[in-house]
């Protein structure tokens, strides 16, 4: 018994390792932005997929591409465009006449790591294509379903600021998305080594080499499945979205899927931390990133100039948060 904690500590301790050998790999390309970093890591360890919210230029599909790259996974990039199709991005079915059948071509989708660039500016009917595989990780084409391998995520990009030839994506859709993000502008030091950095005649992502496989990440996934978390830390999540559900500004709260979403996410960033457990400040760091985007203002809340981000801040001064020990 007495040396069950010293295990835990041990493995827990080769993860935070590994995870953050990803993080200074990662930065090599994103400087300056740690934080986003570590979110995006986080959320591919909890099986998750993440959306990148932010205004051109600052560095939204250089951290996708700069997390692939870090990884020895197949990785795919599928460019969303109002004449994009959903046979694009699942995969179609041809007629092979040498063979006399239909042979299945997978389609974009098909990868460890997606890049999902300007998903708003496809079609409500191609959004929907990905529906399926990031909540089920299968894709089912002319009656046949197809598998998709771990570690599968999704790294979607959008810009918030032009809306022009955009479709907007639907609650649905938002909801299958573990975390959303948003990069920010770097602050001046950064952005002084981002112009010393980028201006040599390699690109710093040609530089990048893979420091982890899929089988070190599936590994990762399953000690984040093994980090404690105390029951009454389990009760705040559920009380968190039973307020959020019942707050007079919004008319969609937190779903069961986004409180699952964020002991997932909890927990793996307890394990990047060097921790077995999940303590209070994880949830409430995470809190952001997780639920934000899941919630939908009423009309009334709209017109008040309500801000998700202000409710969300409400929801959690209302709950109480229970002492762990």
């Amino acid at each position: 018994m007495s040396s069950q904690p010293r295990v835990a500590a041990r493995t827990v301790q080769s993860f935070s390792e590994a995870f953050d050998a990803i993080v200074d790999n990662v930065a090599v390309v994103v400087q300056g932005k740690d934080d986003a970093i570590r979110l995006a890591l986080i959320c591919l360890v909890a099986e998750g997929h993440l959306l990148i919210e932010d205004v051109p230029g600052v560095g939204k599909t250089s951290l996708a591409k700069a997390v692939a790259a870090s990884l020895d996974c197949s990785w795919g990039r599928i460019q969303f465009t109002p004449d994009l199709l959903p046979s694009d991005v699942t995969g179609v079915s041809i007629y092979n006449r040498a063979t006399g059948a239909f042979e299945f071509r997978p389609g974009g989708i098909f990868a460890n790591l997606v890049l999902a660039d300007e998903i708003n500016r496809a079609s409500p009917k191609t959004q929907s294509a990905l529906l399926e595989a990031m909540e089920e990780h299968q894709v089912t084409v002319d009656g046949t379903t197809y598998s998709l391998a771990p570690p599968f995520m999704v790294i979607a990009t959008q810009n918030p600021v032009e809306h022009e030839g955009t479709y907007p994506l639907p609650e649905s859709q938002l909801d299958r998305f573990l975390m959303r993000i948003a990069m920010g502008y770097p602050a001046r030091a950064a952005e002084i080594a981002i112009l010393d950095t980028h201006a040599r005649a390699a690109p710093p992502m040609d530089r990048l080499s893979p420091v982890a496989t899929a089988a070190n990440v599936a590994a990762m996934v399953a000690m984040a499945h093994a980090v404690h978390v105390n029951p009454s830390l389990k009760g705040y999540i559920v009380d968190l979205a039973a307020a959020s559900r019942h707050h007079p500004s919004l008319a969609l709260g937190v779903s069961p899927r986004a409180a699952l979403g964020l002991l997932r996410a909890a927990r793996a960033r307890a394990a990047s931390l060097g921790r077995e457990y999940v303590v209070p400040d994880d949830l409430k760091v995470l809190a952001g990133p997780v639920l934000e985007h899941r919630l939908a203002l009423t009309p009334d809340a709209q017109l008040r100039g309500v801000t998700r981000a202000g409710v969300l801040r409400e929801v959690l001064g209302s709950v109480a948060v229970p002492a762990v020990r």
